[in-house]
């Protein structure tokens, strides 16, 4: 058995092992990676964050296209097959494979591939595609294994029709109608991919709103425009029993309803990939969803194991993964790690979401005076010229101090247009207000020209206060 030796060793490429070990390799530290695939990137690359988004822009393209009056004098509106429509969103992977395999081997972080499995808390055997084992001790462990779709024990995801997150970007068939069965952030991101593409979609949720973590108004302007592209929302719903034949999906839920579709998307939530690494061996117990609990160190019980990412749970975003992975590397320096609270949220739906700060239910809950600033996007120049004119910019300030408290964007380009909020957001002090929108110019036409008609409009009612 081969034998390795590291200050650190990552268990995992994507955004949160990629993180942990560019930072740690930058501070002079030998670092070891594991990866079970022989392609970098993680399961964001593979399964999750690029291939779901890459899918969404291409449906976002053909969409424009259908709806642009120009091109109809090209041809008749075109309709595409799912498969078709895949193939072309898989292009980006490849590139991505590149990039993060270029990062690894420029930075000189050995990467071993194969299936990590603990054999102490200082040790792990790694078992290679070929049968062969390597043993690999480090002073630091971070586990950044990612996450997978959670199957229940009733549900037959080995059927044809029957899918996850992850299996449905191997669909090779267009379904005329799907069921989507959980509307958190996945099951809302395919809800409007697969409206766009023209298929019947009932989207099951089990609240009694969308994403209830989103300030109201936006989650009421999610639910408006779903339904607006055909997609029947149904709240208040859990399943009983799914029957999957070779022609349909049959969906039984509690309150006595049937559904019946060509196939069925299951996006209720995620389990930790902790289940093959024996933990066991080192004394750290995973929950039921095989998810690690850490201290703002992002320590296990075990002082010299880390967990960084999804296998953490909550925010469970690739760029909270990154920065998360940056932070370990400085705690196990020694130095102060940033504990990642505060990762703007984005929801690459058709339109997408996108918010950071407190929402207007939590302000009024907390008793805080505060105001809203509203910029419609159908108000602006730039939304006009693009045709994309849905959505709006929503300040929340405090009207005493103009402080700002919240910003939430619906609308074509928020997880970029919520960044300028963002950073004038943290500033301190005074260097925080809302007036900075007003007294600084924006470019024209401009997409961030939403953030002065929001200012202006939520100073005009302090005015009147």
């Amino acid at each position: 058995m081969t034998e390795f030796t590291y200050d650190v060793l990552v268990i995992g490429s994507g955004p949160a092992g990629e993180g942990a070990a560019m930072a740690a390799v930058k501070k002079g530290k030998r670092v070891g990676l594991i990866e079970y695939r022989a392609m970098m990137g993680g399961n964001c690359a593979h399964k999750g964050t690029i291939p779901s988004k890459s899918l969404r822009h291409v449906v976002k393209q053909v969409i424009r296209f259908n709806n642009n009056t120009l091109f109809r004098e090209i041809g008749d509106p075109r309709s595409l097959s799912f498969p078709k429509v895949l193939a072309s969103a898989r292009k980006v992977i490849p590139k991505q494979v590149e990039l993060h395999s270029e990062i690894f081997s420029r930075n000189r972080v050995k990467v071993h591939v194969g299936q990590a499995k603990f054999d102490g808390p200082n040790s792990v055997v790694v078992r290679a595609p070929d049968g062969a084992n390597e043993s690999i001790s480090a002073d630091s462990i971070v586990i950044a294994t990612g996450s997978r779709p959670y199957h229940p024990d009733d549900v037959n995801f080995g059927h044809a029709r029957v899918y996850d997150s992850d299996s449905i970007l191997e669909m090779t068939h267009t379904p005329r109608t799907l069921i989507i069965y959980g509307a958190g952030v996945i099951g809302c991101e395919y809800a409007s991919i697969f409206a766009g593409l023209g298929i019947k979609v009932d989207l099951i949720n089990n609240r009694d709103r969308l994403l209830s973590f989103l300030d109201d108004e936006i989650s009421d302007a999610l639910s408006y425009h779903l339904r607006d592209e055909g997609v029947m929302v149904r709240h208040g719903e859990e399943y009983e029993t799914v029957e999957a034949d070779k022609h349909s999906v049959t969906v039984h839920l509690k309150s006595g309803k049937r559904l019946r579709a060509d196939a069925m998307l299951w996006c209720n939530g995620r389990t930790g990939n902790t289940d093959t690494l024996e933990l066991e061996k080192t004394g750290i117990e995973a929950d039921h969803r095989g998810q690690l609990s850490v201290d703002k160190q992002y320590q296990t019980s075990v002082n010299s194991i880390y967990a960084v990412g999804d296998v953490i749970g909550w925010p469970s975003l690739a760029s909270a993964s990154y920065d998360q992975g940056r932070s370990v590397a400085a705690n196990i320096m020694g130095e102060e790690g940033r504990f990642v609270s505060d990762a703007p949220t984005g929801i690459y739906t058709l339109p997408e979401i996108s918010s950071v700060g407190q929402t207007e239910s939590e302000l009024t809950a907390a008793k805080v005076p505060y105001e809203v600033g509203r910029a419609f996007f159908k108000d602006t120049a730039r939304a006009q010229i693009s045709g994309e004119d849905v959505g709006m910019l929503k300040l929340l300030f405090h009207i005493d101090t103009l402080e700002i408290l919240g910003i939430h964007c619906f609308g074509a380009e928020s997880a970029e247009i919520i960044h300028i909020g963002q950073a004038i957001m943290n500033q301190q002090g005074a260097a925080n207000s809302i007036q900075f929108f007003v007294n600084n110019t924006f470019n024209y036409p401009t997409m961030a020209e939403a953030y002065r008609i929001a200012a202006l409009e939520g100073l005009n009612r302090v005015s009147r206060l």
